[in-house]
């Protein structure tokens, strides 16, 4: 699982040195997805970052898509948005992946950047935006406990 948070830099090459438990956690076998040295990696869904992932990761969305029967429009749309759109990022020998610029434009990927871990997956942030969007977050987790307390 990619569990924690860590402040990392990018350098001048946009190589990203990814903690060493994120990188077990991305070379962890699973059932039916080829071996590869690295992450899989995409803009994400409902943030402005970056989502990646090991062999878990990709058979989830893999297997989101293949709920949907072959040559619907729904099945070739989120083949398209995931499949068309993924990064295949391996790791150098010191355990760096190079992010894709237009990527790093995007979402504002510069120097200082947030790796927040999700599980399955892990984000990948500019500060501010993630400092943002964890404000967010942790509000709607005490909207959320507040609601429980109450039914309780």
């Amino acid at each position: 699982m990619f569990l924690s948070t860590h402040e990392k830099q990018l350098d001048s090459k946009r190589r990203l040195l990814v903690p060493q438990d994120f990188r077990a956690a991305a070379l962890a076998p699973y059932e039916g997805v080829e071996p590869f040295e690295g992450v899989y990696c995409f803009a994400a869904i409902n943030a402005a970052c970056l989502e990646c992932g090991g062999a878990a990761f990709f058979a989830m969305y893999r297997d989101v898509i293949n709920e949907y029967p072959p040559m619907s429009p729904t099945r070739t749309a989120m083949q398209r948005r995931f499949y068309a759109s993924m990064h295949r990022l391996g790791f150098d020998t010191a355990g760096r992946i190079t992010l894709p610029e237009k990527l790093c434009e995007q979402f504002g990927l510069s120097s200082d950047v947030v790796i927040a871990g999700l599980g399955e997956s892990f984000q990948i942030w500019a500060p501010d935006a993630y400092a943002t969007y964890a404000a967010e977050q942790d509000r709607l987790v005490e909207a959320a406990f507040a609601k429980r307390e109450a039914l309780i």
